[in-house]
């Protein structure tokens, strides 16, 4: 997964911790914007309909973004006036919106057209350590199913990569809690997510992840959640993840 760039330094952690917040203080602040489709809004039909990739994209997704932004605009400010209870209050908002966009960016590359290799299997390394850790390709795709499906409330379920373990696992992240988050300083703003999958494992990458929150499915699979789960593989984009897999462990 490509990362954002650390918006705050460990010399601005050392400076909150001392609640001296000026000494340090970026003056600049990195504002994110919508990330364009590399499809169609109707290019994964009949497995997910054009109106909800739009509603998922324009309305659900911008809205992350511009909460984002606007909090990191508080944030900028509160820094600026030394205010640390603003600066800690503003922590959630800017670790949900930014899991938000972090989460989606990563879900709409995660999907890909049916003419274009849409739920065409993984091959090479991937499909070697799919195998290796799963038993096949089935099993794994069975095992995502099964944890989505029992996820309580909105969530997200993930293949990730384990690079200290050097195997792949599947892991459920609530809400729009990120699989990987450097949590020791404040680049928790490059992963931004609300209980990240750090607590499980602090070397986790996100290969492949499936949004399980009701807005992804609900006006096309109603409340069969398993049925959604169980047609998206059909746009999976496998080529997608095996690069990001490659990438990691070169």
């Amino acid at each position: 997964m490509a990362g954002i760039r650390t918006l705050l330094s460990r010399k601005t952690l050392a400076g909150l911790k001392s609640q001296n917040l000026r000494s340090g203080f970026c003056r600049e602040f990195q504002t994110f914007s919508l990330p364009d489709l590399p499809y169609e809004y109707s290019a994964l039909e009949p497995v997910i309909s054009g109106e909800i990739m739009q509603l998922h994209h324009q309305k659900h997704h911008q809205a992350y973004v511009t909460n984002y932004n606007k909090s990191l605009e508080q944030l900028h400010k509160a820094m600026e006036k030394g205010d640390s209870q603003t600066v800690v209050k503003l922590q959630s908002s800017i670790k949900f919106n930014g899991g938000g966009h972090i989460n989606h960016s990563i879900f709409w590359k995660n999907l890909i057209p049916v003419n274009e290799g849409g739920g065409e299997p993984p091959t090479g390394a991937l499909c070697e350590a799919v195998d290796a850790n799963f038993g096949s390709l089935e099993k794994l795709v069975q095992k995502m199913n099964s944890e989505g499906a029992a996820l309580q409330g909105s969530g997200w379920v993930w293949l990730g990569l384990d690079k200290e373990m050097k195997r792949l696992v599947v892991q459920t992240t609530a809400n729009q809690k990120c699989i990987h988050w450097n949590h020791n300083d404040v680049s928790y703003l490059r992963h931004p997510s609300q209980d990240p999958l750090v607590t499980k494992g602090p070397t986790l990458v996100p290969l492949l992840g499936v949004d399980v929150w009701e807005h992804a499915y609900y006006l096309q699979y109603k409340n069969v959640k398993p049925d959604y789960l169980k047609n998206i593989w059909k746009v999976i984009n496998w080529k997608y993840a095996s690069e990001m897999y490659e990438k990691e462990c070169s």
